[in-house]
């Protein structure tokens, strides 16, 4: 079953080159926080470029829920905050979809405030981890009651009289490190998180820039964020830069379909997200950043993708791992297409993404004649070179939103169309990617 109907079974096959302008979508991680810091501001927050996917709409309809007015009138998404600490109690269950972004990020915003809420998902999101963020949770006051394992669906109880939390992240996690701020903004004093491995700061550069106190230094523990509690969150203008973990699709079906030539617009490059398109160019991909610029206080810049049939299997270095997390599924796919191999360590996070995204990954490519080995927190592409992907095969996305749509990458360039059982998942991060990629030139689609 796809996250919200039946299973839509789709198709990819060898294509001509891929030529034009990729429009993406605006980038996810800053729509989720949009939404949720106008939440929590005093006022009315606007913002344009909103991904329009299922996972930001049900973040927009939770806010709703949590007592926020947010309505979309023309291109622009109206918030009117209710305050630091001003969330009202949901009437019904909180269902987040596929969106463990969203899940988690709202929990850390309520758990501070004394109102009881439950959340729910689709099978994939009820299947995932919660106690990653609810045991940090806990130590401000809240009390969080699931299935056996920290599952959905689950029931946080806000804190009575929140407390200040220092909290070292034992895992890399921007959504861990990100419920822990959102719930240090309701409690008195300073809250601090420390990570041992930096991971995307977008949470931070937002509190700036709705006015929260954040201090970042780097110290023998790691990078110590700190926030200041209770602040009055004044509201903002966003316009949100097109999203790299979209942008990745686009240009990794570039690297590998011959004649292509792609430019993808206004991407975000913040640091912190931008991992894949520097370990493509060490690989050698024709990869070129034009126009760069800040907006928002976010680098962005145009990227020009084009056929690069002479691609090498590079070792992936563990400490970018954090910066290119999402991306490693289709980074394989252009592994594939490689000469040698692709060492990919560091990456236990893909375990408990929306699946198993090394399981999967690796799973789908031996089906389409690609050799892998994997371990725990890594795996190996043996790439075969541009030309001798066989393909043919059916893999399973398992509800997963950038599996499928890295086997139909995969499929633009393999000798025989790789097919995917259930494509309904792109809706909750990438609704127009259909549209898109046939716009470019790809052959790829539904399947009756």
């Amino acid at each position: 079953m796809s996250s919200h109907g039946d299973p839509i079974p789709m198709i990819a096959r060898k294509s001509a080159g891929l030529k034009g302008e990729a429009h993406v979508p605006g980038d996810k991680s800053i729509s989720h926080r949009s939404l949720i810091l106008g939440a929590m501001a005093v006022g009315e927050t606007k913002v344009t470029g909103l991904l329009e996917g299922q996972d930001v709409l049900d973040t927009a309809k939770a806010m709703r829920a949590f007592g926020a007015e947010v309505e979309k009138r023309g291109n622009t998404w109206h918030v009117h905050g209710v305050g630091v600490g001003g969330f009202a109690e949901p009437g019904n269950v909180i269902d987040c979809g596929n969106s463990g972004t969203g899940v988690r990020l709202i929990m850390g915003a309520m758990a501070t405030t004394p109102i009881t809420a439950t959340f729910t998902g689709d099978a994939s999101l009820n299947s995932r981890p919660m106690a990653r963020v609810t045991d940090p949770l806990a130590l401000f006051g809240a009390r969080a009651y699931g299935r056996k394992g920290g599952r959905l669906p689950m029931t946080i109880v806000g804190a009575e009289a929140a407390i200040p939390v220092r909290y070292a992240t034992p895992v890399p996690s921007a959504q861990v490190k990100s419920a822990v701020l959102l719930a240090g903004l309701n409690a008195p004093g300073e809250t601090v998180v420390i990570e041992r491995e930096a991971t995307r700061d977008h949470s931070e550069r937002m509190l700036t820039g709705f006015g929260a106190q954040v201090r970042t230094e780097d110290s023998p523990e790691g990078r110590v964020i700190t926030l200041v509690g209770q602040p009055e969150l004044k509201p903002q203008t966003i316009i949100v830069p097109r999203d790299p973990s979209s942008a990745a699709f686009p240009v990794c079906a570039a690297l590998i379909t011959e004649g292509s030539d792609v430019l993808v617009p206004n991407i975000g490059l913040n640091p912190t997200r931008a991992g894949l398109f520097f370990t493509l160019q060490e690989m050698g991909a024709d990869l070129t950043f034009e126009n760069m610029r800040e907006e928002g206080g976010e680098p962005v810049a145009d990227l020009r993708a084009k056929f690069s049939p002479d691609l090498k299997g590079i070792e992936v270095p563990a400490e970018r791992a954090a910066s290119m997390i999402d991306e490693y599924p289709v980074l394989s796919v252009v592994a594939a297409f490689a000469s040698g191999k692709t060492h990919m360590p560091g990456v236990k996070e893909l375990r408990v993404k929306e699946s198993d995204r090394i399981d999967a990954m690796a799973t789908g490519l031996r089906l389409n004649g690609v050799e892998v080995d994997e371990g725990e927190d890594w795996w190996t592409v043996h790439g075969r070179g541009f030309g001798d992907v066989p393909g043919g095969a059916t893999a399973q996305s398992h509800l997963d939103h950038r599996i499928a749509m890295s086997f139909m990458v995969m499929g633009l360039a393999t000798e025989a169309p790789v097919r995917v059982d259930d494509g309904g998942p792109i809706a909750t991060s990438f609704p127009i990617f259909e549209r898109l990629m046939t716009t470019l030139g790809a052959d790829l689609g539904r399947e009756a």
